[in-house]
């Protein structure tokens, strides 16, 4: 879970309808101010079409949920494009260190990308444009730009086994009317909050089951958990926290979230484009 609610923190989340399907990175201009900002946004040279690409795949099926595939961020992360680090950065090196290791204490998690990946990534964030006019932030007329068949074919293979449009679905385009809140609803429910945060009211909370070396279990709504403690509301309303040594007890988290988290690294432009084309169909 941690591992997908946020791709850099050196980054905030805006959905993927900014970006079309056969949107191109817009093109660099703009000189960003201050020491090195010259070299490292202004006089870049330009980078190779298929590293940019590859890194635009990378980016908006791992980081753009959260931080926006334009990487201008908005609700979860930070904007990229501004950050200190992102501008001294030229090839990844800088980026890199946070990418691997995270932000403890923050929803920046460690990924395993390799060099090259996060160079390819570098490439496509270091091909925005920087400047005071942000053109990227025209709207299309419309987000709901792909196959609705191919939308409802998609469904049916990776969503049917936990969700059904005539039941917990049926009618969901007409409570989220607006297609760019619905796809994002869709895309990361719940991505405003951290493992244990208060869900939406649609959505089904994070519960743990926490077993003592007794055998006595309890069971609740997770409220927090680290490496030392674990606390849960039972059923009762209580509010229950044990210590935790090691693997004792024995803590079993339960995220109903977790298998859209496992489906984000496998989504294509065109999978988000249908699937959203088909959402809007259910009301």
């Amino acid at each position: 879970m941690r591992r997908t609610l946020g791709f850099l923190a050196l980054l905030a989340c805006v959905p993927f309808w900014t970006v079309s399907a056969n949107a191109q990175p817009p093109a660099r201009g703009g000189a960003a101010t201050g020491p090195g900002r010259g070299s490292a946004f202004g006089e870049r040279p330009p980078a190779d079409p298929a590293a940019v690409e590859r890194g635009k795949g990378l980016f908006t099926t791992r980081c753009g949920f959260c931080h926006g595939p334009d990487a201008r961020g908005g609700e979860d992360g930070p904007n990229l494009l501004r950050s200190e680090l992102v501008l001294d950065d030229k090839n990844g090196e800088s980026i890199g260190t946070v990418v691997k290791q995270g932000r403890p204490g923050t929803e920046m998690p460690a990924f395993d990308f390799t060099d090259a990946q996060i160079s390819d990534i570098a490439a496509y964030i270091h091909s925005f444009h920087v400047g005071g006019r942000d053109t990227i932030r025209k709207a299309p007329p419309s987000i709901v730009v792909g196959d609705a068949t191919a939308g409802a074919a998609y469904f049916q293979a990776k969503c049917a086994a936990c969700h059904s449009a005539t039941g917990d679905l049926n009618g969901i385009a007409s409570r989220i009317s607006d297609p760019k809140t619905l796809q994002q609803a869709w895309l990361m429910p719940g991505g405003r909050g951290g493992r244990g945060a208060a869900p939406p009211a649609e959505l089904k909370p994070v519960t743990v089951t926490v077993t003592l070396n007794s055998g006595e279990k309890f069971e609740g709504r997770l409220k927090r958990i680290d490496d030392f403690t674990v606390s849960l509301i039972d059923h009762d309303g209580m509010l229950r926290t044990f210590p935790r040594d090691g693997d004792r007890p024995k803590v079993q988290v339960h995220d109903p979230l977790d298998a859209h988290r496992e489906l984000l690294a496998g989504y294509t432009d065109k999978d988000i484009h249908d699937l959203t084309a088909y959402m809007v169909t259910l009301k």
